[in-house]
């Protein structure tokens, strides 16, 4: 039986010329060198052909099937993109670029502010943020009737449990824990009924205690005007103290700051009040401490000129990205 490789050819080159697809190119293939493939079946009948021509046939068959695979591989090569080992690269083309995460602007005002208060010898100190009322309230010396332990004001869990209002109970569980002197930083979470452009129900705050013999309100006032200075990076910066009220700080005052020409209210401060010292078995007689409080979100919004408290907490990646650079 003689074959006519020409024939299978041309034909298999008419099929290719219409193959645009992976999977119509395996078809084809299997049309050709298949187990049913029509030059599968010419192979069966090499039986059938007189001994003394069948190596002869065999032969042709071979090139015909070499000519088949070359001319399929050919046209997988058009249709699939060539791998990795064949490719040929282009040293030329820029890489691509990483897209980096970055620090939340509240962690990064936290990290500044550790940063400068480390410097005074303040330890950091963390805290539980469902706390009782003895350790938000009764130790702080905030009495019962007071308006900040009302319902609308406070979220209370079940029966005494709640989510703390302040990081002042931070320092109730530092001074029980520590003996005299000492000096605790405490950021961390906190919790208010309270939602609008400037106040959110979770927001976050750093207080500060120093307790120690002879420290007195000037002590007070030199470091957070130092501080002031150095996070607004500001040696001129204008503070003023005024007086107000705490019940857990006497003397009491509110720090203000001259900020685009108009004084704003930035943190709240104070000599610790004698009460809360005997709370905690520290006597008064022989030591005196100051104790002060501010919302990291407002320093954040003063440093970055953020206008809306909300923009914390909605994790837009356009805000996010804003801060990418900062360190």
């Amino acid at each position: 039986m003689d074959i006519n490789h020409n024939d299978l050819e041309e034909l298999l080159k008419k099929d290719l010329k219409v193959c645009n697809k992976e999977h119509d190119l395996t078809q084809i293939k299997a049309k050709y060198i298949g187990k049913k493939g029509l030059l599968t079946k010419l192979f069966s009948s090499i039986k059938d052909v007189e001994p003394e021509n069948r190596k002869k046939y065999g032969a042709e068959l071979n090139d015909v099937k070499k000519i088949i695979v070359q001319l399929i591989e050919n046209k997988l090569a058009e249709i699939r993109p060539k791998n990795n080992k064949t490719k040929k690269y282009d040293l030329d083309i820029p890489p691509r670029s990483h897209n980096f995460g970055s620090h939340h602007p509240v962690s990064l005002v936290i990290r500044r502010i550790e940063s400068i208060f480390s410097k005074y010898g303040f330890e950091i100190h963390d805290g539980p943020e469902i706390e009782t009322e003895y350790y938000n309230f009764e130790s702080l010396n905030i009495a019962e009737n007071h308006p900040a332990r009302d319902m609308h004001d406070t979220f209370y869990i079940n029966g005494k449990k709640l989510l703390r209002t302040h990081t002042s109970s931070v320092q109730i569980h530092a001074m029980e824990n520590s003996s005299a002197p000492l000096r605790v930083l405490a950021p961390g979470r906190v919790y208010r009924c309270d939602s609008d452009p400037t106040h959110s129900p979770m927001f976050h705050q750093i207080e500060g205690l120093c307790v120690d013999t002879d420290i007195t309100f000037s002590n007070l006032k030199w470091v957070l005007n130092d501080f002031i200075q150095q996070f607004f990076n500001e040696k001129n910066i204008k503070t003023r103290f005024r007086p107000s009220y705490f019940p857990f700080t006497e003397p009491s005052a509110e720090m203000d700051i001259l900020f685009n020409g108009k004084w704003l209210e930035v943190l709240g401060c104070g000599m610790v009040h004698q009460n809360v010292l005997k709370n905690v078995n520290i006597n008064p007689k022989k030591y005196s401490g100051f104790a002060f409080g501010l919302g990291i979100e407002r320093f954040a919004m003063l440093s970055y000129k953020i206008k809306d408290l909300r923009f914390f907490f909605e994790n837009d990646i356009n805000f996010l990205e804003q801060f990418k650079h900062i360190r």
